[in-house]
């Protein structure tokens, strides 16, 4: 016969939990399923008692009584090279990672870029592998939102997606941060410090964060007073790489220009390259603006100025709000907007 005494030498139980903590067992429960509904100071003697203990709970228990299966799937709509490579992406992990701590929640990460990798990662998004999606770096044409929706499964989007920003749309739950205002704080910036000929590398005109930063310089544009020229306009993908082709080819179309608004600090950094080529000094012939306040910035030559974006906050809320929407407890407004402020350094 199995007893409490001869059971609590080997796998931690519930109840030994709750012995050493000094409450009940459905506290632990509670604690365990990472329910609202406990005191500080009972979380954190339950906490201290696992720890103490050693426990790890029956995840398989668990699932058949709560049915759910503890995990969340993070969907970025990118190459692996990309993923691991881009600090947004790094810092968008750190601030959902962070937003899972105190759940019994376990995040797994897929890239779904190729035909194939979208194929493995659709048959896996159902409600007997996980409990929610986190979608990121998604455009327009991505069918992913709506299949999720129809099958019924929890999402949260990193991001406006660019169909959002028109008229008529449908609401769908989303984090964000002002990129309309942070852009049109950019411009703004470099035409008060004299500026004439700003231009701008935009990103994807088929995702929320491209089509809206470009919306923010041309609104600046326009409130200087100046006419928004498609000349002084090109466009990137948010990598370095891009920056460096759009920046030619606006030097190219207008030798005059002697400013440059990047909706990217890694096509800012790559701006920084074509310029350097064309043999423009920056700030003194050129100067440039990026957006993310990645570490890239302050190593660039010479720093970039850019604007701040909260990328690990704006990851916390994600995973805040998937949670909040698995218990079914529905937040209004179903999205999250955060603030972003120009950070002045020597590249303007």
């Amino acid at each position: 016969m199995t007893t409490q005494r001869t059971r609590s030498l080997g796998r931690p139980t519930l109840d030994a939990v709750a012995a050493r903590a000094g409450v009940g067992r459905g506290t632990v429960s509670r604690v365990v399923n990472g329910s609202p509904q406990v005191s500080p100071e009972a979380r954190a003697a339950v906490q201290q008692a696992i720890e103490e203990l050693g426990y790890v709970p029956n995840r398989a228990a668990r699932a058949l009584v709560t049915q759910r299966t503890d995990s969340v799937a993070l969907v970025v709509s990118e190459s692996g090279d990309r993923v691991f490579t881009e600090p947004f992406f790094a810092g968008i992990v750190r601030g959902i990672s962070s937003g899972l701590l105190e759940t019994p929640m376990q995040l797994w990460l897929a890239m779904a870029q190729s035909p194939a990798e979208r194929e493995r990662v659709e048959h896996h998004l159902t409600s007997q592998h996980i409990d929610g999606v986190l979608l990121l770096s998604l455009h327009d044409a991505d069918p992913l939102p709506t299949l999720l929706a129809e099958r019924g499964l929890p999402t949260v989007l990193g991001g406006r997606p660019a169909r959002m920003l028109r008229p008529g749309a449908q609401p769908v739950h989303f984090v964000d941060v002002d990129n309309t205002g942070g852009a049109r704080q950019a411009v703004e910036y470099l035409f008060a410090r004299g500026r004439t000929r700003v231009a701008t590398i935009a990103g994807p005109q088929d995702m929320g964060a491209g089509l809206a930063r470009l919306t923010g310089y041309q609104e600046a544009v326009t409130v200087s007073g100046r006419t928004v020229t498609d000349e002084l306009i090109a466009f990137g993908d948010f990598s370095e790489g891009s920056g460096t082709a759009a920046m030619r080819d606006l030097l190219t179309r207008c030798p005059d220009l002697d400013a440059v608004f990047a909706a990217s600090d890694l096509m800012a950094f790559g701006a920084l390259r074509a310029l350097r080529e064309a043999g423009r000094r920056v700030p003194d012939d050129v100067a440039v603006v990026g957006f993310d306040d990645a570490p890239i910035a302050r190593q660039a030559e010479p720093p970039l100025t850019t604007v701040f974006q909260p990328v690990e906050e704006m990851g916390r809320q994600m995973a805040r709000l998937l949670v909040a929407r698995i218990r079914g407890e529905e937040e209004q407004p179903p999205y999250v907007l955060l603030d972003t402020h120009l950070v002045p350094r020597e590249s303007a």
